[in-house]
């Protein structure tokens, strides 16, 4: 099996079985990509570590994070307009905070050509929403490649580079949680034989790029005729095809789908052995409309399959109207249909629903569910140590506000902290409104270290400025872990250290506290006094990601092994303090109601120790 650097060195075609993030580095590497940035969200953070994979000084591109999606989608946009061939990459929710620029791309000559990969969450995996970005796409008049699987992936990647390279555009790359996790083995073809070439190539004269208003009109009607270009090659592309049926029957049956639907449909068709064509679309946006309206002519009946929001379905009705198409539309007729992820399954059931004669719904299989298991903080997280000390100290009836990462896990049970989630950065500013006018109730907000670079700084300076009668705990761990430990800014990976505690200053605060999250006696009285400040308040609540310490250190000591804490049964009064209110996974409750410790699972850390009434938890000698 392939490693990554060899997946990305590889001079010659080969075969390898991949993930379709893994076969998208791939094809950023052969297609001469030059520009590459991300801010890490999944499910694209493996796009990252394969591209990391080569030593900096070998990479014929240049790889960076972002502070966020917004500043990734620039720096790749200012690429493109400097004749090198960029790609931005970020989960589905990132797209809301890089749209600001992301509407602007098609007005411009992007001389290298820039592909914005999207990774979109169908069934919210690891997202607040299930947002369908092929909204985005429509108003921004970005053209929607949809891969299906990751062998496509790897052919749509290199299509929509060349294209996009060619036309001087953006292209929109669409794939979903399933396509870049899923597994194929794909067909590579060789790199380049040719030094990428870093002449800058930038020209006021290549634009106009300053929007004003006299401009804005000729910059639309050119993103308008682009767009009516890009129609043209969905018409005649092969990424857009028909696979007829062997079968037939009375009717003549169709189906349309884009992406992974589409493969799930076509394996549903093959298997019940069902006399259904398929449309499937891997260049949805902008609808080949005479492709469509061919098949809709050839079919007295189609079903338009979809995952998540009715996005073609809209477009396919609205062009079989306009012209005059008998054609039976079928689609999805309730709520539940429009969330959650497709399956062969779940197409199979959606064609029976139509045609129940033809493709009898299939038996339902008794099975075990597996029992759920909540996720988790790990063993040793500054997290926990802080939520428990500050749960203990928060006054009755105040409110708390969450925000994304590691920390939103505080939200379940019993910790019970972050009764609001909107979106990345949010928590300070709405804890903002919150407090205003509320008798009397103390607000509390949480925020990450990543976090706080990536979005929560303007809403800082605001409670800053505006002396919001709020504190915030800003938990610091030092890198962006829950999407994989990638860098942020001023943890010294990647440039100098920043001083979280004088960048605050800087902005404005007047309190501020800090600590180690591990010392909760601190850390509950430095709450109580900031709830009793009247105004801004802020805590550093500070401790390494204990996930990334125990990696680096058996790294650094191979056979390491962390001194695990252990339960004195004598002394144990059957608190369970550490069990149900601190809540680390190591302790396990017995039936005889005793406790012990998993030392699979402990690494050690002890912040446990002083949480038990008993004193019962100690080093193990």
């Amino acid at each position: 099996m392939l490693s990554l650097a060899e997946l990305m060195t590889e001079k010659e075609g080969f075969s390898a079985l991949v993930m379709g993030n893994q076969a998208l580095a791939r094809a950023m590497a052969e297609a001469g990509t030059m520009v590459i940035t991300s801010y890490p969200g999944s499910p694209t953070p493996e796009i990252a570590e394969a591209l990391l994979s080569i030593p900096e000084k070998n990479r014929p591109y240049n790889f960076q994070f972002a502070v966020n999606e917004k500043v990734a989608l620039e720096t790749a946009a200012g690429a493109s307009l400097n004749g090198h061939p960029s790609a931005v990459f970020f989960k589905s929710v990132g797209l809301n905070v890089a749209a600001d620029s992301l509407v602007q791309l098609s007005l411009m000559e992007l001389m290298g050509g820039m592909v914005v990969i999207l990774g979109d969450d169908p069934g919210a995996n690891s997202s607040q929403n299930e947002q369908d970005n092929r909204w985005f796409a429509r108003m921004a008049y970005l053209p929607v490649f949809e891969p299906g699987s990751p062998a496509e992936v790897y052919v749509m990647y290199r299509a929509a580079a060349a294209q996009a390279r060619e036309r001087r555009a953006p292209v929109l790359l669409r794939l979903t949680t399933h396509v870049c996790h899923a597994r194929e083995n794909v067909k590579f073809g060789s790199l380049p034989w040719t030094a990428p070439d870093w002449s800058p190539v930038f020209s006021a004269a290549n634009g106009p790029y300053v929007p004003i208003t006299s401009a804005v009109f000729p910059l639309k009607k050119r993103a308008l005729e682009k767009l009516a270009a890009w129609s043209d090659y969905g018409e005649k592309s092969a990424l857009n095809a028909v696979y007829k049926s062997p079968v037939t029957a009375g009717r003549r049956l169709g189906a349309v789908a884009s992406g992974l639907p589409a493969l799930c449909l076509l394996e549903a068709v093959r298997a019940a052995g069902a006399p259904v064509d398929v449309l499937k679309l891997g260049v949805s946006y902008p609808l080949p409309q005479k492709l469509v309206a061919e098949f809709l002519h050839a079919h007295d009946e189609i079903y338009l399959l979809e995952e998540l929001d009715r996005v073609m379905e809209t477009e396919i009705k609205a062009l079989a109207y306009d012209r005059g198409i008998g054609c039976r539309i079928h689609c999805r007729r309730s709520d539940e249909e429009l969330m959650g992820e497709m399956s062969p399954e779940r197409a199979r059931a959606a064609l029976a629903a139509a045609w129940p004669e033809l493709l009898p719904a299939p038996e339902k299989r008794a099975h075990a569910a597996p029992a759920p298991r909540a996720p988790q903080m790990c063993p040793g997280c500054g997290h926990r140590s802080a939520f428990h000390a500050i749960k203990g100290a928060l006054p009755p009836g105040a409110i708390t506000v969450g925000d994304i990462g590691c920390h939103s896990l505080g939200f379940l049970p019993p910790y019970n902290m972050g009764e609001v989630l909107l979106s990345m950065g949010h928590s300070v500013s709405t804890a903002a409104g919150l407090a205003l006018n509320n008798g009397g109730r103390k607000v509390v907000a949480f925020v990450g270290d990543s976090t706080f670079f990536h979005a929560g700084m303007p809403g800082v300076v605001n409670a800053a400025w505006r002396d919001s009668d709020v504190t915030l705990v800003l938990l610091d761990n030092g890198t962006t872990a829950m999407t994989g430990h990638q860098p942020r800014p001023g943890n010294g990976e990647l440039g100098e250290r920043l001083s979280l505690h004088e960048l605050l200053e800087k902005l404005g605060v007047k309190f501020l506290r800090e600590c180690d999250a591990y010392d909760q006696p601190k850390l509950a009285d430095f709450l109580k006094e900031a709830m009793a400040h009247p105004g801004f308040a802020v805590i550093i609540a500070r401790h390494p990601c204990m996930l990334k310490f125990m990696r680096d250190k058996r790294h650094a000591s191979p056979g390491f092994k962390p001194p695990h804490v252990t339960v004195a049964q004598g002394s144990c009064a059957r608190h369970y303090v550490c069990a149900a209110e601190f809540a680390c996974p190591s302790f396990i409750r017995h039936e005889d109601g005793s406790v012990t410790v998993n030392e699979e699972l402990c690494i050690g850390d002890g912040s446990c120790m002083q949480t038990c009434p008993s004193q019962a938890i100690g080093r193990k000698k």
